[in-house]
């Protein structure tokens, strides 16, 4: 039974016990005494049930499962829904929960899984494979371990670049449609760059704490309340430093955009922050590709303007994916 129908049922026995006081008032004075202790007794219990039927009820809603890859990391994902699935990969060192306004809106019409990659939120940490090779892997152990094909694949930012790797191994039989949000699958580095020695990261391995802080709060460009930023600060420090430091130069490093012709299923492209010219080049290498573009977000996009953001994977999901 779903939370609305809990709902009435309690508001069912409450009218009930109502009732039931009511009649009483036709009764002896002993009598009355009586029976209004017992009957106040009964709908205190009932009230109670219902309360705990209604919290078990929400909890169902929300599941938390642990995929093993076959490499022994525990994978941490979110659910909600039924239905056709779709599973939402969050970028560096950021944390399913991210994803939760569109967790929130999906869910009615769909199975929505959100996942922790390797060494962030609470899945596993490991001290070795933080390419986007071996983080695919996971996204592949998820999809098959939960069922989950044929799926809609969602990747934000870095998790753009693991989706390019998932079907550059795999294919595209076990894919519905795929949403790239943010990321590029490949970058050319200034001659005489290397990826370990980009800026940010020295900023990084110096202050983790003052770098997460400035990091998280430039992901947006609306308004977030600070309780929010600290939750999300909190996620993403739990990635140790030196982890997230070997997965943006693995990242870096890996260069997946010849896999992005390999693509023959829906995407949909949707850019904020990235230049215009990195979609076009990937809407090039992909057949039929649309681009959207938000003008008045940040990075996560999907935050700041999520009612636009789901009215666009709405549309993609209905009348081109599925």
């Amino acid at each position: 039974m779903r939370g609305t129908s809990r709902i009435i049922l309690a508001r069912a026995f409450v009218a009930l016990c109502f009732a039931i006081n009511v009649s009483i008032l036709f009764q002896s004075r002993r009598s009355v005494l009586v029976a209004v202790v017992m009957r106040f007794a009964f709908c205190l219990t009932v009230l109670l049930a219902a309360g705990s039927l209604l919290a078990e009820e929400e909890e169902k809603l929300v599941e938390n499962h642990f995929v093993q890859t076959t490499d022994g990391i525990k994978i941490h994902c979110l659910e909600k829904g039924r239905g056709r699935s779709i599973l939402f990969v969050p970028g560096w060192t950021m944390p399913a929960e991210i994803w939760a306004p569109q967790i929130n809106h999906f869910k009615q019409a769909y199975r929505v899984i959100a996942m922790d990659p390797r060494c962030q939120g609470e899945s596993s940490q490991t001290k070795t494979d933080f390419d986007p090779g071996a983080r695919a892997r996971d996204i592949k152990a998820v999809v098959d371990k939960l069922k989950l094909a044929p799926v809609a694949l969602v990747g934000w930012s870095s998790a753009v670049n693991e989706i390019a790797s998932y079907v550059d191994q795999f294919g595209t039989a076990t894919i519905r449609g795929i949403v790239f949000v943010d990321g590029i699958a490949g970058i050319d580095l200034p001659s005489g760059t290397k990826a370990e020695d980009l800026p940010f990261l020295a900023m990084m391995r110096k202050d983790r704490e003052t770098f997460a802080d400035k990091f998280v709060r430039g992901l947006f460009k609306k308004p977030q309340s600070e309780p929010y930023f600290k939750r999300i600060t909190a996620a993403s420090l739990r990635t140790p430093t030196e982890a997230a430091y070997a997965l943006s130069v693995a990242s870096t490093k890996t260069d997946n955009r010849a896999a992005l012709s390999k693509i023959d299923k829906p995407t949909l492209i949707i850019r904020a922050t990235i230049p215009e010219s990195a979609a076009i080049e990937m809407q090039k290498k992909i057949k039929n590709a649309k681009v959207e573009t938000f003008t008045d977000a940040g990075h996560a996009l999907f935050v700041d303007d999520p009612v636009k953001f789901n009215s666009l994977l709405d549309y993609f999901l209905t009348e081109v994916a599925y």
